[in-house]
Order: C-alpha cells, then sequence, then structure tokens
C-alpha cells in the first residue's frame, strides 16, 4: 500500500545556528518526500545554510511572522500530510520525525503535536497544557480549513488545536525524549528576550478567546 506523500515545512528567521541540524534528518527521512524552509525575511546565512543542509528555499521578502510563512508553504504543496518544524530545534533525531509523523500517516488521529524535552517532570506536565509546541504533523486539510485569520503569529497552535477539539476530529501528542531548542535568551537580549516572551502568552491567550467566540459566531 502506498502511503501518502509529506511535506515538511520550517519556517525560519534568523536561524543560521540552527537550521542545517534541523533539515539534514528530515532530508534522510524515509517518510518525508520534500523539505520546504521559509526564510522569513532572514538577514543572516538561514538561506544558505538550509540549501547546504538539502531543503528547498522560498525566501520572502519581509518578515510576515511565522503564520504567514506557513501559508505560503502550504500553498506550495499538494502534498495531502504536512508536518511543521521550528528552526531552532536542537537534537531532532529520525526517530522523533517517525514518532510525530506515523500517527498521521496510519490514519489513527488527524494531528499529532511533538513535546519537547524539558525534563520528565515538565514533559509529562506538557500532556494536560495547552499544546503550543511548533513540532506537528498533520493531514492538509486541518489547516486548510482554519480560516487564514487565525493564523497569525502564535495564534497558530491555537487555533489547529481548537479547530480539532470544536470539531470531534482526534488528535493527539508524543514526548521527543532529547528534543530541545535555542531560547530567545540565547538570541537576543535579555530584556528584549522577556518582551517577546510575554508578547507570545499574551497572543496565545488572545486566540484561545478568539477561537471561541468565532466559533459562537459560526465563523471558525
Amino acid at each position: 500500500m502506498t502511503r501518502p506523500r509529506v511535506t515538511a515545512i520550517i519556517p525560519a528567521y534568523n536561524e543560521e545556528k540552527t537550521i542545517g541540524n534541523v533539515v539534514r534528518p528530515l532530508v534522510s527521512s524515509q517518510i518525508i518526500d520534500e523539505v520546504f524552509v521559509i526564510s522569513d525575511g532572514s538577514t543572516d546565512k538561514t538561506k544558505e545554510f538550509a540549501e547546504q543542509a538539502g531543503a528547498q528555499v522560498h525566501e520572502l521578502p519581509k518578515t510576515g511572522g511565522k503564520g504567514e510563512a506557513m501559508l505560503h508553504a502550504v500553498a506550495h504543496t499538494d502534498s495531502p500530510i504536512i508536518v511543521f518544524f521550528d528552526a531552532d530545534l536542537i537534537g531532532l533525531t529520525e526517530e522523533h520525525i517517525e514518532r510525530l509523523l506515523l500517527p498521521v500517516i496510519n490514519g489513527g488521529i488527524v494531528m499529532n503535536v511533538g513535546i519537547r524535552d524539558r525534563g520528565k517532570f515538565l514533559s509529562s506536565l506538557s500532556r494536560h497544557l495547552p499544546l503550543i509546541s511548533g513540532e506537528r504533523a498533520m493531514l492538509r486539510r486541518i489547516f486548510e480549513n482554519v480560516p487564514p485569520e487565525f493564523m497569525r503569529g502564535f495564534m497558530v497552535e491555537t487555533s489547529l488545536n481548537y479547530y480539532c477539539r470544536s470539531h470531534h476530529l482526534r488528535y493527539g501528542s508524543v514526548e521527543m525524549p532529547g528534543l530541545t531548542f535555542r531560547r530567545k535568551y540565547q538570541k537576543v537580549i535579555w530584556p528584549l528576550a522577556v518582551v517577546q516572551y510575554i508578547r507570545m502568552f499574551w497572543q496565545v491567550g488572545v486566540a484561545m478567546l478568539a477561537v471561541r467566540l468565532a466559533r459562537m459566531f459560526g465563523k471558525f
């Protein structure tokens, strides 16, 4: 039985330090057919390093945000299954890729979310918190059925979760031991990192409220 075609998508903004090591296991994977990196207005060598690692790179002329990059990528592939990865991951392996993708490929669930390694306690706790990880495999139709206005910034993950839940579609999560990431304070100075964290959690909170209101009025 032929498996469905799978496209891996990596939105990236100035991630030259990690992009190569994210791309390489995806390119090597036997269950991924193409790898897209969407360089979202990057000014460093993200594009060059991604291409060297084997990805197809789409370079956007200006920074539009993660959601815009994801929308762009999906519009340029016809794969029925798509899988997203953040560009700042450390320690991604083919085993992680299989753990994330196979439940969707096999038809057990419509979306699967990866839980990064934060230690045994925090990783287990993450299963009971909103799933906002950028590592997620899904049927293409799940992504396409979420209204574009909810695919902005840090609203993306919350909107995808709520779409599945509100339409009674089965989705899940899987722990990914050994998978970590470069934190914001490792990329920018502390004060700016704090501002970025506050902005992220604010957008997640707004998204949780916005999608529920939209659902009440039949717009989601």
